[in-house]
């Protein structure tokens, strides 16, 4: 939530291009590791994570002597980590079973619940809540492609009308963007993406037959009763403070303490103490019953944590780099509602998508002389700006590329990478990195993402 506030003041000349490198390296090695050398991927990614984003940590302090944006950079993954890892624990003490098979119908209704619940515990606390009895209900013919929906519509899709949604769309809310405005604006471009890839997704759900017969004894507790067991209730509160936690905002309420940067920026501190607090004190008093049921251990959580402290420091030279070229005068002239849409969109698929949200949202700003840090000039930019109702559809488009983008690639929004560690631990072999993309992100997802364009942005 930090970044745009120091991406278009940074030097960028000073970054040189090479420092993309890490960047680009750990990229692909996330994509190539578990496909080629598997057992050393498996056992060397965190020190490998780690390192390269210590390595371009180094290069920006002793070499081009810039601590304000490592500092930003450490505050915004602290954030990150902390509520991530919050939800990812009191979600592990919620156990929910069906004595029952999943059909297609039922799995829809599954995704459609999880699209519409992100909206209020958001796509990270809907995809914890849901995945693991999603995996169960469909355990006698789970497949890959049955997550990676999950991860389109779940995850990322079902999250946009709200800020409480999705993270790109909370930076807009703390800087000015009015809370209904989302579900005013992206109901259309929310129906028809969920819509969409729900249907695809019973399509391709009918046809898979494998072992859809349920066990002898399953079938006569399904014809006599359908059993439904719920434990964990205690960590329903525990989640609550850890999503009301995150509305504590010192740049939005003056009496909270904060840590004080350069530039006035205050970096929250009362917000993660609280979701810490949380988390240990639902992990120390959850439900044995419910943790062992979802089989929990920290491994899906802390795989995370380690590949994201990296793609948080090594991606530091590629946003600034994005950052110069788009505020350039001959780029800034071509920023029409289209290449907004397209461009923060590709750059969510492999950047993290909420500092992409808040980089665009500011070069769209600075494209009509607005600044991103007063809140006034925000709110007016997203109802149009006076006889310029082209900066509402500039919001839009950026917005929808922002949440729908980040399902491209694994690394696109923080939930992703979760869930199908998840899946993984229970037994799901999921598809590579660049299998995700190439085999279900361009097949399915991508003329979706057309479709929204042509019918709501262009």
């Amino acid at each position: 939530m930090l970044f745009a506030n120091v991406l278009l003041a940074a030097s960028p000349p000073d970054v040189p291009g090479f420092l993309i490198i890490p960047f680009a390296l750990l990229i692909g090695l996330i994509a190539t590791g578990p496909i080629f050398f598997p057992n050393f991927w498996h056992h060397q990614f965190k020190n490998i994570s780690v390192g390269l984003g210590l390595l371009v940590l180094a290069y920006y302090l002793f070499v081009l002597h810039d601590t304000h944006l490592p500092a930003e950079t450490l505050a915004e993954y602290a954030s990150f980590a902390i509520l991530l890892s919050s939800l990812y624990i009191a979600s592990g003490g919620i156990y929910i079973n069906a004595n029952a098979n999943a059909t297609p119908l039922i799995n829809v209704g599954i995704l459609l619940f999880g699209a519409v619940i992100a909206n209020i515990i958001g796509t990270t606390g809907a995809s914890l809540l849901l995945i693991r009895p999603f995996i169960r209900l469909n355990n006698h013919r789970i497949k890959p492609y049955q997550i990676v929906f999950f991860i389109f519509i779940v995850s990322n899709a079902g999250g946009m009308l709200t800020p409480l949604g999705d993270p790109p769309l909370f930076i807009g809310f703390l800087k000015g963007v009015p809370f209904f405005w989302t579900l005013q604006h992206l109901f259309t471009p929310w129906a028809l993406a969920v819509g969409s890839l729900c249907a695809i997704f019973f399509v391709l759900d009918s046809r898979n037959k494998e072992g859809f017969t349920p066990k002898a004894e399953v079938k006569a507790k399904i014809e006599a009763k359908t059993e439904f067991f719920f434990t964990g209730k205690r960590n329903l509160l525990w989640l609550a403070v850890i999503i009301g936690a995150t509305f504590l905002n010192p740049a939005s309420f003056d009496w909270l303490p904060y840590i004080p940067m350069e530039g006035g920026i205050k970096v929250s501190f009362v917000r993660e103490l609280v979701q810490l607090s949380a988390a240990f004190l639902c992990f120390k008093f959850a439900s044995r019953t419910a943790l062992n049921g979802n089989h929990f251990t920290f491994d899906p959580i802390l795989e995370v944590v380690f590949l994201f402290f990296g793609i948080f420091f090594t991606m530091m030279p590629a946003l600034q780099l994005s950052a110069e070229l788009a505020s350039s005068p001959e780029f800034a002239a071509k920023l029409t509602p289209t290449v907004f849409y397209w461009v923060t969109g590709s750059l969510s698929g492999v950047l993290d998508n909420a500092p992409t949200y808040a980089n665009f949202l500011s070069l769209g700003m600075a494209k009509y002389h607005l600044n991103y840090a007063n809140t006034t000039q925000v709110h007016d930019f997203a109802y149009g700006l006076g006889q310029t109702p082209e900066t509402l559809l500039i919001l839009e488009a950026i917005s929808i590329g922002a949440v729908l983008f980040g399902a491209m690639t694994y690394i696109g929004n923080g939930p992703n990478f979760m869930v199908k560690s998840i899946a993984e631990q229970a037994g799901v072999k999921m598809p590579p990195f660049f299998q995700y993309m190439f085999k279900y992100s361009l097949i399915y997802l991508l003329p979706v993402l057309a479709l929204i364009w042509l019918l709501v942005i262009y």
